[in-house]
């Protein structure tokens, strides 16, 4: 009822933890520092980077594109009635649920310093997403960080 809820991870790549890098317990908090809530106007996407440092003292940027998706709100709002008592009015007296924007992130985790790589690789999943583009975010996020380096004196 308040508008206030938890974060949930939807997809994460890889599926599994790595043994050197471990997945960040806990990163949907960092992605609303204000809470999840919902809003009654679409937000501007926005971008920002946290560091988290582990155990080990290792520093995990944490890359965070944020975008707001319509929501329907759970209950109808209803509005009284003048007392005339007709049919119409009774009929148009419930509204339809109040369409409400709730937060949705897409967080890069990486153990490099690279803030505008990092925006740009978002944003482009972003627009992939929106568009609703027939790409697997897999073959995208695979593309994004598969590089090839050309051996030493071989062909390029």
């Amino acid at each position: 009822g308040s508008g206030d809820g938890q974060g949930q991870i939807l997809q994460r790549f890889p599926e599994k933890d790595w043994e050197d890098n471990p997945f960040p317990q806990g990163i949907e908090l960092f992605c609303q520092p204000s809470g999840w809530q919902l809003f009654p106007e679409r937000n501007p996407p926005t971008f920002f980077v946290a560091v988290l440092t582990d155990i080990n003292s290792e520093r995990h940027y944490c890359a965070c594109f944020t975008f707001w998706e319509a929501v329907e709100s759970p209950q109808p709002q209803s509005h009284g009635r003048n007392g005339e008592g007709e049919e119409e009015e009774e009929a148009s007296s419930l509204v339809q649920p109040a369409q409400l924007f709730a937060p949705k992130s897409l967080v890069l985790v990486s153990r490099l310093d690279h803030a505008e790589v990092f925006r740009n690789s978002l944003g482009l999943i972003y627009t992939i997403y929106v568009d609703g583009l027939s790409v697997s975010l897999e073959n995208v996020i695979g593309n994004l960080l598969t590089c090839t380096i050309p051996i030493t004196g071989g062909a390029q």
